[in-house]
This record gives C-alpha cells, structure tokens and sequence, in this order.
C-alpha cells in the first residue's frame, strides 16, 4: 500500500460531518475501533462546522455532500480558507462527475463513497491526515477521464504555466505527484530523502497557490498534452 501514512502526533483527531444520525453514530463507532483515530465531534449541518472546528480542532473532516443548510462542498471551501485549516475526506453515496471535481477542486484530500468497507475509510482518515491524497477507485478513473469540455483549454494553458514556473527538480517532483506515487516512491526514484521530497512539495503547493497534493495532481493532469480533447 507503499508508505506507512505518518500524520500528526498522538491520535488523529476527526470530525464527523454527516445530517443522518445512523451514519454520524455507525462512523464514530467504526473510527473508534482504530486505537490511532479519536473522534472529537459530530454535526448534522455544514453550516455548524466553522464552530465545530474551532472547539474541537480535528485534523481531518469526514464531510457528507447533501445536507440541509451548507452543502458539504461549500463548507469544505470555506474550512480549507482558514490557516491551518484540518484535511478534508468527502464521504458520499454517489461519485457524479460534477460532485467529484468541485470537491476536490474546493480542497478536499478525499473522496470517498459511504459503501466503502470500514478498513478502507480508517486507513483513508490516516493517509489524509499525513497529506496523503485517498479517492475510492471508481473516483479516480473518473477523475482522469474526463473533465468538463468548455474550461479545458483554460485549464490547460492555467495548469502549464503553473509548471513552467518550477524548477526541473521541482517539475519532477510535481510529475510524480500527479502520477499518485507516495512520498517514498519519490524519494526511492529522484534519489532523495522522504524530508527533501515533503520539502519539494510544500514549495511547490506554495508557488502555485494550491492547498494539496490532490489539486497539485490535478493541475498536473490538465497540463498533460495527451488527453483527449
């Protein structure tokens, strides 16, 4: 499953975002099998995360989509604007195209389907709380099939300048990004340390004004010249 995820000190801290209260109370059951995972909070309403994070200051977000008042999305977009804003994981019934690409274009580290066995979503909370991006399978095919027809020229050229402004060393890194490969796979085929890796990625995250590697690999894939048109 390449490297193990190393995420913040002492237990995850998560967040449980969901308007069904089976589901809230089925997660929080579930993550509290995991002795690394600690659930702080449960809400039934984007519109209640903001305070939410204030009081309990998770490190990643279990985020439904469709809930009364803010939508998981907005609420993911407005979280991720705040410093030091936690990780986000959209964990859904549906995977639509539309949902998939705002969400994680709004910054989340994950997209999630709610079918997904208990396992798949404990070790989803551990990769995205150390900065590691987790999409259910199906997300990602999606994901690098398809985007939306009208803005891909625009994306396209807004990606390409975003790599032309890296170094070599840095184009490479981003390269590898966006080809999924964890952190020590990087570092295994640049001949570098995991740190030097995480080091390269935090600048170019800071130069191209992206807040994760998910949307690093984004921009990587629009920028590519062979995608189908």
């Amino acid at each position: 499953m390449g490297e193990p995820a190393s995420g913040p000190p002492g237990p995850i801290r998560v967040l449980i975002v969901d308007d069904d209260a089976l589901v809230r109370a089925g997660l929080t059951l579930m993550l509290k099998g995991a002795p690394d995972l600690q659930v702080v909070g449960a809400v039934a309403d984007g519109a209640q995360v903001q305070a939410a994070v204030g009081e309990h200051a998770p490190d990643v977000v279990l985020m439904d989509i469709r809930m009364p008042g803010l939508d998981g999305i907005d609420a993911t977009r407005r979280l991720r604007a705040r410093q030091d804003a936690p990780e986000v994981i959209i964990l859904t019934t549906f995977d639509a195209d539309e949902h998939v690409f705002r969400a994680l274009r709004a910054g989340a580290g994950g997209f999630l389907l709610k079918d997904t066995p208990p396992e798949g979503i404990v070790e989803a909370v551990r990769r995205v709380a150390a900065g590691e991006p987790s999409l259910s399978p199906s997300v990602t095919r999606r994901l690098i099939a398809r985007l939306v027809p009208e803005e891909e020229d625009r994306r396209r050229a807004d990606a390409r300048r975003v790599l032309s402004a890296l170094s070599e060393r840095e184009r490479e890194v981003a390269l590898a990004v966006g080809q999924g490969k964890a952190n020590a796979v990087i570092a295994g085929e640049l001949h570098m340390s995991v740190g030097t890796v995480k080091g390269y990625i935090s600048r170019i995250l800071t130069k191209a004004g992206l807040d994760n590697r998910v949307q690093l690999a984004l921009v990587v894939h629009d920028a590519a010249p062979d995608r189908p048109s």
